[in-house]
């Protein structure tokens, strides 16, 4: 009788152990996702629906930057990782020697923000290659006032605000203004977290800065919009300007990149097409641009077609 009820209880430890149900039905588990605060918004507003269908998964999110989300990423630590620009070719080496394979998929678009503060009445809008006098290296130390971009402007300095140097949203803003990811003055303001670039501008009547139009939509009461051009004329970044491509050159896809080992997990194989179901309303609800749904089918099928091969190759290994 004792030897029965020993193989009894072995049995129902074996089931709970192995099997990752909730009494509920639902499964359990954890997915680990970091990277950047420009795609944290949308990641954390999937998680938060995914949340509620499967209460039992807990959805861990990192914003360490996208650098920073890459170098856990590609170094096996997460599942998913959130990125403002795509992977860079050292990036992609380091996976590789890791023997982590990926799918990049795109999930919304975005603008960059140059934002004023509400009282600045003179440089409501900037030329690229203004931008560029502000912010590229050369510039620190020289470029320090307002007047030196433009002599009808204040002869007061100017305070710079922007992302870090590990936020996938300086390595674009970088490119695309002074034509170097990377390359930028380093005596500003910076910082990982959206908040204390809008707090920095907001507080400062010469302040300027950048960030996702994300951060400014949500601070709109606090700041101001600059309008950029980039060759056709002033343009200001909105859901159509960005969308169609006349915000030049600050409009952007944003990513998720999950990796070969993840999908092993069928939860995180569910939470990712989950995320590319759900992407579209909620980029919206949190201030992105949604991708048409045509795109968003060419994601799912990408993902599907990443999962079906990791899963041929796991059948073919055995």
């Amino acid at each position: 009788m004792k030897k029965v009820l020993f193989i009894a209880v072995v049995a129902f430890t074996m089931f709970a152990c192995g099997n990752k149900k909730g009494q509920d039905g639902d499964e359990s588990g954890t997915i680990s996702v970091d990277g950047s605060s420009t795609v944290y918004p949308i990641t954390e507003a999937v998680a938060e629906e995914f949340r509620t269908e499967k209460p039992r998964v807990n959805v861990t999110i990192g914003v360490s930057g996208t650098g920073g989300g890459f170098q856990k990423f590609t170094r096996g630590e997460t599942d998913i990782s959130d990125a403002s620009r795509e992977i860079k070719d050292k990036e992609a080496a380091l996976a590789k020697e890791n023997n982590i394979d990926y799918v990049e998929l795109e999930v919304a678009y975005d603008g960059l923000a140059v934002v004023i503060n509400p009282e600045n009445d003179w440089a409501k809008s900037f030329t690229v290659e203004e931008l560029k006098k502000i912010w590229e290296p050369a510039a620190q130390g020289e470029i320090m006032k307002w007047s030196q971009i433009n002599p009808e402007w204040p002869d007061e300095e100017i305070h710079l605000f922007g992302p870090g140097v590990a936020s996938g949203t300086f390595d674009y803003f970088t490119e695309a203004i002074v034509g170097e990811g990377g390359a930028s003055r380093g005596d500003f303001t910076a910082s990982e977290d959206d908040n204390v670039l809008v707090q920095g501008v907001a507080g400062d009547k010469y302040g300027l800065g950048f960030f996702g139009l994300a951060y400014y939509e949500a601070n709109s009461d606090k700041l101001e919009l600059a309008a950029v051009d980039g060759g056709n004329g002033p343009v200001v970044p909105s859901a159509e300007t960005v969308n169609n491509g006349t915000y030049s050159p600050l409009s952007r896809p944003l990513f998720i990149y999950v990796s070969s080992t993840a999908i092993q997990d069928p939860t995180v194989v569910e939470f990712v097409n989950f995320y590319l179901d759900e992407a579209g309303a909620l980029a919206k609800d949190v201030g992105y641009f949604p991708l048409t749904d045509n795109e968003y089918a060419e994601q799912k099928k990408k993902f599907e077609d990443f999962v079906a091969k990791y899963k041929k190759e796991d059948q073919e290994t055995k």
